[in-house]
């Protein structure tokens, strides 16, 4: 999978506050048992960014990750369009969503860019459909 092509990010400095903002977050997070933290921020189209941390606990299937928080938080708030996410955790790689992140982004936000921030602050930008390439979505739903 390759990122973006660098001449397609038209929002560079705004990817680069936004990767900050999901380091940011991760610092709310509350990984009571795997000690891994993860920041999402989550860029509205009227350029709000909502924040959203990994929440554990005990029973695990509960827990919540931070890509879902933003977006469940930010629809909560009456937001519908978004232009990006990043995430963002202590992994000196490049943090990629799961696949039930992967599959709230494809069909909540859409086509947004999601940036994968690394240890560093670096980062590349993805399409849903790149992370996702089959995504169940409601069309595929019987009417």
């Amino acid at each position: 999978m390759k990122p973006k092509n660098k001449k397609e990010i038209t929002m560079k400095s705004d990817y680069s506050k936004l990767a900050q903002a999901a380091i940011d977050a991760k610092k709310l997070a509350m990984p009571t048992y795997s000690n891994f933290h993860v920041g999402a921020a989550l860029l509205t189209s009227d350029d709000e960014i909502i924040l959203g941390c990994n929440i554990e606990i005990s029973s695990y299937s509960l827990t919540l990750c931070a890509e879902r928080v933003a977006i469940f938080k930010a629809i909560s708030d009456g937001k519908r369009k978004f232009k990006a996410i990043a995430i963002a955790s202590d992994f000196e790689g490049f943090i990629s969503p799961c696949g039930a992140c992967r599959q709230v982004i494809s069909e909540l936000c859409g086509e947004v860019d999601v940036i994968l921030t690394n240890s560093k602050a670096e980062f590349e930008v993805y399409t849903p459909a790149q992370l996702l390439p089959y995504a169940f979505n409601d069309s595929q739903l019987p009417s």
